[in-house]
Order: C-alpha cells, then sequence, then structure tokens
C-alpha cells in the first residue's frame, strides 16, 4: 500500500481555539486592513480593530438572545462581508456555526433545522427569511427557531442590499448589537475561551449530490491548524507583503470558509464579492494578489477568451499564443524532473506572448494575480498549462468537506501540473488495494453529526477517512485523481471508463457549458452536452447567423459539427473502447437552479441522467 506523508509544521494548543488567532493578529497590529467592503464604486478598508469590535458587539448579541456555548446558529446568505463577521462572532459567542447555500429550498433547509436545530437563523433578506420559516413549518420548528436579517443597520426599503420587501420590524446584526450592549466583557471571554481544539466550530451539510446530505462536524483544530500550517506551506503568496484576495465562492462551502480563517490568521485583506454579474468588475477594481476559484471560473475564461479572439479577426494568434503557452509549461515541468526546460526558440515565443497577449488575460484577474488555487472539482491539465503558460500558476488541491479543505496541493516549489499536488503538513495519504484514495491527518472532520453509523462507515480500522475517490501515488508523493468509484461508469461489454476526464475535455470548448458522459450497462460511451448560451451568442453572430436560439443549435448541423471537434479531442486521450460514439446536444441548462450542480457547479450526474432519461434513450436506440 503506497503512502505520503507531510509532517505537521506548526501545532497549536489544545485548549485554544479559532478565535484565538485573530486576537494574534489584532494584538499584532490593530489598524491592519483586515477587510475591504465596496461603498459604491470605492472599496474602504476594515481594520483589526473596528472588525473585532463588530465582532464581539454582534456576539454578545447572540447571548443576550441566548445562545450559548455549543449551540447551533445557521447562516444562510450570498457571499458578502456580514457573512463573515456572523461566522466569527458566532465562534465568538462559543457557537457552532451551520451554513446553509442560499440557493437551498425549504424542503433542503427543513432537513438542516430538523437535523442541526440552531437557535438562530441568520438571514440575507426577506426571501431567504421566508424560505427558512417556510422550513421551520415543515420541520415543526416554528417556537424554537429565531429569524434575524444579516444587515448592520436598521432595515428600511432604501438599505444597500437593494431589498425593498423587508419587513422594518425584522431584527438585525444591528439590533443584536443594541440588546448585547448589557453583556458584560467577562461573560463574552467566557464564552469564547470555552471551546477547545477538539470541540465543534461547525456543522457543514455535504451538497448532497446522492441521498440525504450529511453534516460534517468540522472542529476548531480542523480550521485552525490548517491556517497556521497552510501559511508556512505556500508562503509565496500568503506571506507577501499587502497580499489580498477576494472571496467570490459561496461562504456556506467549507473551502472558502477555511481560506478566509487563513487570512485573518495572516493579516491577509480579504474582501467578498457575491453577484456574478460584479465579478469582473471587483477583480479590476479590487486588483487581489491571489484568489481562490474552481475550475469552470479557469474554463469560462479561457473560452471567452479564445472567442473574443476569433471575433476580432485574431483567433490563428491566440491559438498560437495557447499552443506556446502549453509548450513553455510542459516544459517547465520536464525540467523540474531533471529535463532541459524551454528551448531558445520556446523562450523566444513565450517572450513575444507575453509582451502582445498574456497581460490582456491577467488583466481579467485584476492584473496583480499570480497564484490561484483551483478546488473542488477537476481542472484539466491543458487548462493549467495554459494559464501557468499565461503567468497565473494554479496551484490545484484536492479535498471534499471532510477535509475542510486541501488535504493535498501543488506548492510553488513543488508543482506537478496534472497531479493535486503532495499532503499538506499533518497529512497522510493512502491507496487502497483497489485504488481508493483514503487520508488521515489535521483536517479530517471529526465525524457525521448525528449518525454514528455513517461515521463509523467512513473511517478504517486504523482511522484512514474512505474518499470514495480513485487515484494513484508517484515516487514523489504527488496525487493524482483517477475518478470517482461510485462514477465508474461500466459498458456493457465490461469496460471500466471514468467519465471525468472525458467531461473535463468537453468543457475547454467555447460552446460547452457542461457534459455527462454516459454509458453504464450501455454498448458504447455516449455524452450529453448543454450549451453556453452567452458563446453560442457571439460564435452564431460571428458566422452571420446571429438569433441562434440554444433549441435551434441543439439540432443545427453547424453546431453539431463544431462539437464534433470538441468530442474528437477528448477521444485523442483515451482508448478506443472507451471513447464517446455519439453525443445528444440539450436544449435546457445545467444550473443550480435546475437541480443538475451543486452551489460549486459540481455536476449532480445522478439529477441529470434522471432528468433526461429520454434523450439518453435516443442516444442508443438503433440506427
Amino acid at each position: 500500500m503506497r503512502e505520503a506523508i507531510t509532517d505537521l509544521l506548526v501545532d497549536l494548543p489544545p485548549t485554544g481555539n479559532v478565535t484565538d488567532l485573530l486576537l494574534r493578529t489584532h494584538d499584532d497590529d490593530p489598524q491592519r486592513p483586515l477587510y475591504a467592503r465596496r461603498t459604491g464604486g470605492t472599496w474602504t478598508d476594515v481594520s483589526a480593530a473596528s472588525f473585532l469590535q463588530q465582532v464581539a458587539a454582534v456576539a454578545k448579541g447572540l447571548i443576550a438572545h441566548g445562545v450559548q456555548p455549543g449551540d447551533a446558529v445557521a447562516v444562510m446568505s450570498r457571499t458578502r462581508y456580514e457573512w463573515t463577521l456572523a461566522d466569527v462572532a458566532i465562534w465568538f459567542a462559543g457557537a457552532v456555526t451551520v451554513p446553509v447555500y442560499e440557493t437551498s429550498s425549504a424542503h433542503q433547509v427543513a432537513w438542516i433545522l430538523e437535523d442541526a436545530r440552531p437557535a438562530v437563523v441568520l438571514v440575507e433578506d426577506r426571501a431567504k427569511a421566508d424560505v427558512v420559516l417556510d422550513a421551520a413549518a415543515r420541520s415543526g420548528r416554528t417556537e424554537t427557531t429565531a429569524v434575524v436579517r444579516l444587515t448592520l443597520g436598521a432595515v428600511d426599503p432604501g438599505e444597500a442590499d437593494g431589498d425593498a420587501q423587508v419587513d422594518p420590524a425584522t431584527p438585525t446584526l444591528g439590533t443584536l448589537m443594541a440588546d448585547g450592549a448589557s453583556v458584560a466583557d467577562g461573560r463574552l471571554e467566557d464564552a469564547r475561551s470555552s471551546r477547545g481544539l477538539a470541540d465543534a466550530a461547525s456543522i457543514v451539510y455535504t451538497s448532497g449530490t446522492t441521498g440525504r446530505p450529511k453534516g460534517c462536524v468540522i472542529t476548531h483544530g480542523n480550521f485552525a491548524l490548517f491556517a497556521v500550517n497552510t501559511l508556512e506551506f505556500l508562503p509565496e503568496f500568503l506571506k507577501q507583503e499587502n497580499a489580498r484576495t477576494l472571496m467570490f465562492l459561496p461562504l456556506a462551502h467549507v473551502l472558502a470558509r477555511a481560506v478566509q480563517v487563513v487570512c485573518f490568521t495572516g493579516g491577509i485583506t480579504l474582501a467578498h464579492s457575491g453577484s456574478a454579474a460584479q465579478l469582473l468588475e471587483d477583480l479590476t477594481t479590487f486588483r487581489p494578489t491571489f484568489l481562490l476559484a474552481v475550475p469552470r471560473i479557469f474554463e469560462k475564461i479561457h473560452a471567452t477568451a479564445a472567442q473574443r479572439a476569433e471575433e476580432s479577426g485574431k483567433g490563428r494568434l491566440f491559438a498560437a499564443a495557447e499552443r506556446t503557452a502549453v509548450a513553455y509549461s510542459r516544459a517547465l515541468d520536464a525540467r523540474g524532473r531533471g529535463g532541459r526546460g524551454p528551448s531558445p526558440l520556446l523562450r523566444c515565443s513565450h517572450a513575444l506572448f507575453d509582451r502582445i497577449l498574456y497581460p490582456r488575460l491577467r488583466a481579467v484577474f485584476g492584473g496583480e494575480v499570480t497564484y490561484t488555487v483551483s478546488g473542488a472539482s477537476p481542472l484539466s491539465e491543458h487548462l493549467a498549462h495554459f494559464f501557468r503558460g499565461a503567468g497565473i500558476m494554479i496551484q490545484e488541491g484536492y479535498g471534499l468537506t471532510e477535509s475542510t479543505a486541501p488535504c493535498t496541493v501543488n506548492t510553488v516549489a513543488l508543482t506537478r501540473v496534472g497531479s493535486v499536488g503532495i499532503p499538506m503538513p499533518g497529512t497522510s495519504v493512502r491507496l487502497d488495494d483497489d485504488g481508493e484514495v483514503q487520508v488521515r491527518g489535521a483536517g479530517i472532520f471529526a465525524g457525521y453529526f448525528r449518525n454514528d453509523e455513517a461515521t463509523a462507515e467512513a473511517f478504517t480500522e486504523d482511522g484512514y477517512f474512505r474518499t470514495g475517490d480513485l487515484g494513484s501515488l508517484d515516487e514523489d508523493g504527488f496525487l493524482t485523481i483517477t475518478g470517482r468509484k461510485k462514477d465508474l461508469l461500466v459498458t456493457a461489454g465490461g469496460k471500466n471508463v471514468a467519465p471525468g476526464p472525458l467531461e473535463e475535455r468537453l468543457r475547454e470548448h467555447q460552446l460547452v457549458a457542461q457534459a455527462v458522459v454516459v454509458g453504464e450497462g450501455r454498448p458504447f460511451i455516449g455524452a450529453l452536452v448543454s450549451l453556453d448560451r452567452e458563446a453560442l451568442d457571439s460564435w452564431a453572430a460571428g458566422r452571420g447567423r446571429k438569433g441562434l436560439t440554444v433549441e435551434e443549435a441543439a439540432r443545427d448541423a453547424e453546431v453539431r459539427s463544431e462539437l464534433q471537434t470538441a468530442v474528437d479531442a477528448a477521444n485523442a486521450t483515451v482508448s478506443r473502447a472507451e471513447q464517446i460514439r455519439r453525443f445528444t446536444v440539450l436544449a435546457a441548462e445545467f444550473t443550480v437552479e435546475s437541480g443538475h450542480l451543486t452551489p460549486t457547479l459540481k455536476l449532480k450526474r445522478a439529477a441529470v441522467v434522471a432528468d433526461h432519461a429520454a434523450a439518453l434513450d435516443e442516444l442508443y436506440a438503433k440506427r
């Protein structure tokens, strides 16, 4: 059994908790800008002292409303400053944060209310308050669930978040602050210091790609040890002077919150962007130095850049620049393995494109981003090489909700594109006999909330967490994920096929929004493809076919011919038995709202297959 281990770099006393890290940062420099809030078109810094003052006031308010150490407090909101404020205040009150995705239905929220039993639910707006109240009625918890608006000021129709439906009588964070004025500092300190590293900091419910979501108990130790060790493990961009980042992933996702803890531990300025429409402008105006993103962001930026180049008559130039970036990055990898590295001709070509084209790509990220971290789902090796060659290093990592944050990552010094890196400090990664990745370490959760049976099934007898993912470990300890055990397709001919790599290649094409590779029990491998509506508009306009709808495109011969090139490129990476023989273009989109994507844009494969059974049958109909 092959195993890779990285020793813990920094340990912490068991009596401490996450809040100690914020207090340490404050004591080092109270005026350090920990956060930046967007006001109109400008960003306003929030110092460590100001943030800590607000945290203490909200925490006292929670205590005044009866929240006791160990109680659960839920948060349902898009990513915003107040989410972060509430999260840390909950910890200062000694309570446990239960994040709820803003897109959750009343049915999903009802289960969380029933299972976690939060005393208070903090919501962003009236619409989410209505969802929670509906959920409370379904779960029979209307008498025990208090709903509080996640805003600092009084609620009125003209407030900055634009919610004109708000009931002015709804309690807010401001209300909590006022109500907590009578709570003594000593009482707050008793609550804050009551938690140790082994105590629960959060109950994070799995995204539910299959079955009922389970609550993962994430401890103070999981968050705190990840933070202090990550700062030492990735110092090149986390410890650079004036480091700052823009958080746009859902804070309901545990990875986003783990990075948030890294930021206030390291004194890194964090800003929030909770709107997809606002993201590009926020990147341009805030100008982060590093980013946390998911693969779909990189796929979209690449596809948009390629489309714009084609529309402007520079398609061939972009293609040449892309080939050069990929070749340059691969040569860097070769040099890292003892090879020669980029040739003189390749270096010249790269230098040319680094003057005329790559800066435009970097400008999309704000112009100052050098490093990015990609997580939540696999990133195609081609795109990783492309962005690296264009001057944006993608440090791909691997983790699950149950591992709090990445349990492996590519570092600046030790990078192998195509892999998900080496174990994080304090982490051991091994492969079972069937290739399943198993993990033990500082980030692994304490177990499933109120579900001892599921917890026992999730761990081996010697304490390793069974991830359900398949992988390989090379001689240097780099992990590569090759698929997921339950996603493996077995064709009628008995061939095992991992759909993930094929889907990643298909999504590289500008017209492809999502793809689902199918073939379980079927005679061959096929694919269901959904189109990117925005890219389709640009593609059609460039060919004199403006106004082509998605429904028309799904049956259009020219569109299918274009998509066949993506299929051919994907097929070139696998054996003949694994290749996609047929594909169907769907008029429908796969979205979070449709129930086909998780909030972090991972495919819910079973939902797609079930909802498009007719298209699947047509795909395999005899012709």
